[in-house]
């Protein structure tokens, strides 16, 4: 299974100056899969997995690095030539005292090949005595399949070719537009961790793809107890069970549980972001880079990592791919939008979520993404259908003195240049501004369309 990741990995290994390398991400989204396969471009590859085998975190209690590597030379009975062999820790997070020595593998021995991996690493850096080894290590950072790796998944690499070549002045085809909706609805359905897709694309069976979600979902819940005390599993599990409900809305935590007192379900939404299960998007009142700089820092809506566990979670049952979009419509095209751009390169960038919103009485605004392209920030208005009000957007514009949008939507792609008149107090005033509809399968291309701000 392709993961553009692989192209990192490969660019990774070429650099004189690389660092070890930690990959993060949630469970089961294909980090280790990631390493095995890369792993065949190497005369020596050694896994340890730490929570598979505990026995070796007593070779990490030193920092030597190179009596480490001769423990695993008897261990794995072979000769470890560094600069041939690909060293991988696997759950690195089971074994705190390996993190610390990396900054020795990369001082003493630069020409290994060492990469570690852990989805509940930030559970353990939180908790750490000692830092992280900063400047002696990168990250690269995978969520699940992107709509992009999907296609390519199911042996649609001519539609991925046709849609990175997309510029405004082409359109697209009927034909090739309702195939695209089509795969897209399976995808709202399917999702991106890499089980679920290759059980859809072998069996063809919704079934089975259910099955495999209720598995993942089920994992999930019992790894509660690894980063939490058994009394606040269940916070845990509510929040859990709340995400996929609250997408597109503000986080109130009175809406997941009355009878919980917020500070618990707040440390349960940590919690899970940490396990990069769930992500803010947060709200600002800027429209210029950095983004990060106007936070209104309690006010963030919440968006899952996976749209197909979410639409499991929703009870959304597939039997007509032409009626996903009527169910919970709304939901899964901010879900879906969010996830994608959560999956924009370069991928050694934690990337962070933004929405622009406005609250005054009788005159409240929201815009349900901000994206920085180029070194300037575009608004982004997400629609389940072909139309839907853009009053919103044109506040937005008006108010922050932006000439460019984009809307996502069903609808084929257009370049309109967008006139209105908006009220303002007493006055009225005309805003213009270049408005790009694209339909909502374009968002993991937007990078690559030629003069995207006009």
């Amino acid at each position: 299974m392709y993961r553009e990741a692989s192209d990192f990995l490969q660019d990774w290994k070429a650099r004189k100056n690389r660092k070890p390398l930690i990959i993060r991400g949630a469970r089961q989204v294909g980090k280790t899969f990631l390493v095995e396969q890369f792993a065949s471009d190497f005369d020596l590859f050694i896994r340890i997995n730490f929570e598979e085998n505990p026995e070796f975190k007593v070779l990490f209690q030193t920092n030597d690095v190179k009596t480490i590597l001769e423990n695993l030379s008897f261990e794995f009975r072979t000769k470890i030539e560094p600069e041939k062999t690909l060293l991988f820790l696997d759950e690195i997070q089971a074994c705190p005292e390996a993190i610390p020595a990396l900054r020795y593998f990369y001082e003493k021995v630069p020409e290994l090949f060492l990469i570690a991996a852990g989805s509940l690493l930030d559970h353990v850096l939180n908790e750490m005595n000692y830092s992280m080894p900063v400047g002696r290590v990168e990250f690269l950072y995978v969520h699940p399949l992107s709509f992009k790796e999907f296609l390519i998944a199911g042996g649609e690499n001519l539609l991925v070719n046709y849609l990175s070549l997309f510029n405004t002045d082409k359109t697209i085809t009927h034909l090739i537009h309702e195939k695209l909706l089509k795969l897209l609805r399976t995808y709202f359905f399917v999702g991106g961790m890499p089980e679920a897709v290759k059980t859809y694309f072998e069996t063809s069976d919704l079934l089975e793809v259910e099955r495999v979600h209720e598995s993942i979902l089920t994992s999930m819940e019992l790894d509660f107890t690894k980063y939490t005390k058994n009394n606040q599993a269940e916070y845990l599990r509510r929040v859990f069970r709340y995400v996929p409900r609250g997408i597109g809305n503000k986080v109130k935590y009175v809406n997941i549980d009355r009878s919980v007192k917020s500070i618990y379900l707040k440390q349960a939404f940590t919690k899970l972001e940490m396990s990069r299960i769930v992500h803010r998007i947060m709200a600002t009142s800027s429209a210029a880079i950095p983004l990060e700089n106007n936070l209104k820092e309690d006010v963030f809506k919440p968006l899952f990592f996976d749209i197909g566990l979410a639409s499991h979670i929703l009870k959304v049952r597939l039997r007509d791919l032409g009626n996903l979009m009527l169910l919970n419509e709304g939901t899964l095209a901010e879900q879906f939008i969010g996830q994608q751009l959560l999956c924009r390169q370069p991928f050694f960038i934690d990337r962070r979520l933004f929405y622009w919103n406005r609250e005054k009485r009788d005159a409240s605004a929201e815009i349900d993404y901000l994206v920085e392209i180029e070194n300037k920030v575009i608004p982004i208005e997400v629609k389940a259908g072909k139309t839907g009000s853009l009053k919103s957007l044109q506040v937005f514009v008006a108010e922050k003195q932006k000439d460019f949008a984009i809307r996502f939507n069903t609808d084929l792609p257009s370049l309109t240049e967008a006139n209105v008149s908006l009220k303002f107090g007493n006055t009225v005033k005309p805003v213009t501004y270049n408005l790009l509809s694209l339909p909502l399968y374009m968002v993991g291309f937007i990078d690559e369309i030629p003069g995207l701000q006009g």
